[in-house]
């Protein structure tokens, strides 16, 4: 008797476990310190859901590299086992909606976005409809190293192009720059470069950003992108300009910093809290905000990072329940939580609110710098951010015309042949819509 009550008892667990539906989250992010925050917001959240008796638990799993993700979510749509919700790179974004296998979150009802910070939601708003929920969001700053400016007589973070550039001939004279260490960091990106176009107020492609209508020209021979590909030459050409010499090689020019070997670093707010502890009291680190072009006003810069997706093919319930994991991860609370552990934005005003309220930024100066510029970004198509589905791509022909540039090439030659290339592979992927 007791031994069948015992196996009755397991089967009905072993039944109920079988009943629960998963619910599958896929993100890119692989250290401990992000992952890790992730799966314990989960682990949170399937205890709400257990506590309220529900049948759904959340998985996550990281699936690679952004592109490897986004790749990958596609594929599982075809084979017909999909995830319900996808972390996508910003420049993902023409392809997810290219792609038809998304639905907008305010489509699975209700989504009120009055809290988010508007140049946040502003990129992922196309078409007028808000098509993910705002998750990693991240934009440049200026990290220095405070010692080496005081070192060089440089009282002032530098704001623009012109006061770097003083800045580094400053140093030089002082001798504080050697062959070891040199001026200006920066990992060769073009995320750097569409965020100096959007300061100067200009759009990197067609039809309003590709915002009132498909992209067909990608506009890297503007005066706008000129202007930065003419600031890295003159950095190079004095000496003071430094990089791995690998294309994206985020980690590598971090480390250039925060070795010492380098006075100004550009690179995301995300990687504040890394930054800061891998430089661990070896010297004084300041931030300030992105320098600009001299003679423009400061238009703002676009967000970066990452926002969540909902992935049709699913039943309405479960699409439900996976939005409100997503708006539960993404709660005030746990953007607070987020923004400490890794430095991204907090995406929520009210975060903003909690934070300065609990006095955060006196005690963390330097997070301070990373909200001044993006709560005074203006919102408009220049800092919404390009929308083109050959984003990837089009980066990468950027930097390798950069990387000319720096190794002798005349700027308006790369730049033509960059833009031939760019709007070649455009006009490819938009022939098949």
């Amino acid at each position: 008797m007791k031994r069948s009550a015992a196996i009755m008892a397991l089967l009905f667990v072993a039944s109920f476990a079988v009943a629960q539906t998963q619910i599958e989250f896929w993100y890119a992010f692989s250290d401990e310190n992000r992952s890790g925050w992730i799966q314990q917001r989960i682990a949170e959240f399937n205890e709400m859901l257990a506590a309220e008796g529900k049948p759904y638990v959340v998985t996550g799993e990281r699936k690679g590299s952004y592109p490897e993700t986004q790749q990958a979510a596609i594929l599982a749509v075809r084979q017909g086992n999909p995830p319900h919700l996808l972390q996508l790179y910003e420049i993902g974004s023409q392809i997810a909606v290219d792609s038809g296998i998304f639905v907008p979150v305010g489509s699975i009802g209700d989504f009120d976005t009055s809290d988010y910070i508007e140049p946040v939601l502003n990129y992922y708003t196309i078409g007028g409809e808000v098509h993910s929920i705002p998750f990693n969001s991240s934009s440049p700053i200026l990290y220095a190293n405070k010692s080496q400016m005081d070192a060089a007589g440089i009282a002032e973070v530098p704001t623009t192009f012109g006061e770097m550039m003083a800045a580094c001939d400053a140093a030089q004279a002082a001798g504080v720059l050697t062959a070891d260490v040199k001026c200006f960091g920066v990992s060769l990106n073009g995320w750097f470069v569409e965020q100096w176009v959007a300061q100067q107020g200009e759009p990197l492609v067609n039809n309003d950003n590709g915002r009132a209508g498909r992209a067909t020209e990608v506009l890297l021979t503007s005066d706008a992108v000129k202007n930065v590909v003419e600031f890295f030459k003159a950095m190079n050409d004095k000496g003071y300009y430094t990089y791995t010499g690998r294309l994206e090689d985020w980690s590598g020019s971090d480390a250039i910093f925060t070795n010492g070997n380098v006075m100004f670093h550009i690179t995301s707010t995300a990687d504040l809290v890394n930054i800061t502890n891998a430089i661990d009291g070896k010297f004084e680190l300041v931030t300030g905000m992105l320098p600009i072009v001299d003679g423009t006003e400061r238009n703002g810069v676009v967000i970066g990072g990452a926002s969540v997706w909902l992935v049709g093919g699913h039943p309405q319930e479960e699409l439900e329940v996976a939005r409100d994991f997503v708006l539960y991860m993404t709660n005030p609370e746990n953007m607070v939580s987020w923004h400490k552990a890794t430095g991204y934005y907090p995406v929520r005003n009210s975060s903003v609110d909690m934070l300065e309220a609990e006095g955060w930024f006196e005690e963390f100066p330097n997070a301070s710098t990373a909200f001044e510029q993006l709560l005074n970004t203006r919102t408009n198509s220049a800092t919404a951010g390009a929308m083109m589905g050959t984003f990837q791509a089009t980066r990468t022909i950027v930097e390798e015309a950069i990387q000319k540039v720096l190794g002798g090439a005349d700027v308006d030659a790369a730049l033509e042949e960059a833009k031939r290339l760019a709007d070649a592979q455009l006009a490819e992927y938009n022939s098949n819509f």
